[in-house]
């Protein structure tokens, strides 16, 4: 059994379809990049997965059952957005909540509980910002911080989105690393992203979302300027050069992207 299911599943708002009849499959440590055009649903995939989003039509299953009520067994690493710089809570409040932030009531940790939130921050080189109130965190080390979370709890699946947004090369390269290794201990990635040359050596898949549309292959096999026209509707060009991979012509393909889908 697959890890993770998605069949024939569509979803739109207002009559306007993200994904149509999007079927793939999710093996264990298996490492799956999510690309797509600016609206394409990308981030709403992820929330889908999560249970947070109902479908249009079709079905999402994880360890073959439904995702209506979520799973702790499900890592996510969201979107840098600012943080109220007057946030009363501490890096260590937010990275032991990878664990505990679906219990109810407030809980005392317990010294194991802050050795396991010192180690997963010692992971993402950010034990030093362990008692740093979060509103005081840069952009960059926001994000570290966010992976520490969604590993914390030794997630089978690891649904990141965005997670190099903010991060300079040398932490991008970190991070990415960081979560590749993941797959030693069979846990899953869907990364989002919109450059894949920092996680290329890690991919086992691509996903490409675009115009309603769906490609999904190895990233020799959907990233041809072929494969991206075809999904596009219009002539795209990929680019290989240096061991990089530059996809030119898909105008809306940047950082900008509408919230309301992404």
């Amino acid at each position: 059994m697959a890890l993770l299911e998605v069949r024939e599943a569509s979803l739109s708002f207002q009559d306007r379809p993200l994904w149509d009849n999007l079927s793939f499959s999710v093996e264990p440590g298996e490492f799956i990049a999510l690309i797509g055009a600016n609206g394409s649903g990308k981030s709403m995939l992820l929330k889908s997965i999560l249970g947070q989003q109902p479908l249009s039509s079709g079905e999402i299953t994880f360890q073959g059952h439904s995702l209506k009520g979520g799973s702790t067994e499900i890592g996510y690493i969201p979107q840098h957005r600012a943080v109220d710089s007057e946030l009363p809570l501490s890096v260590t409040d937010l990275v032991r909540f990878g664990l505990e932030g679906h219990k109810p009531g407030i809980t005392w940790p317990s010294k194991a509980l802050r050795e396991q939130v010192l180690m997963a921050l010692a992971q993402v080189d950010a034990a030093h910002l362990a008692n740093e109130p979060v509103g005081k965190l840069s952009g960059g080390e926001m994000q570290r911080v966010r992976v520490a979370q969604a590993l914390i709890g030794k997630p089978k699946l690891l649904l990141a989105d965005e997670p190099l947004s903010a991060l300079d090369l040398g932490h991008q390269a970190q991070v990415s690393e960081l979560i590749a290794a993941t797959k030693e201990k069979e846990t899953a990635v869907i990364f989002v992203t919109h450059d894949v040359n920092p996680i290329i050596e890690y991919v086992d898949k691509v996903l490409y979302l675009a115009s309603g549309r769906y490609s999904i292959g190895t990233p020799d096999e959907v990233l041809q300027s072929s494969v991206l026209s075809e999904l596009y509707g219009t002539e795209i060009d990929v680019v290989r050069n240096g061991g990089r991979v530059v996809v030119l012509g898909a105008h809306d393909h940047d950082h900008h992207e509408d919230e309301r889908w992404e």
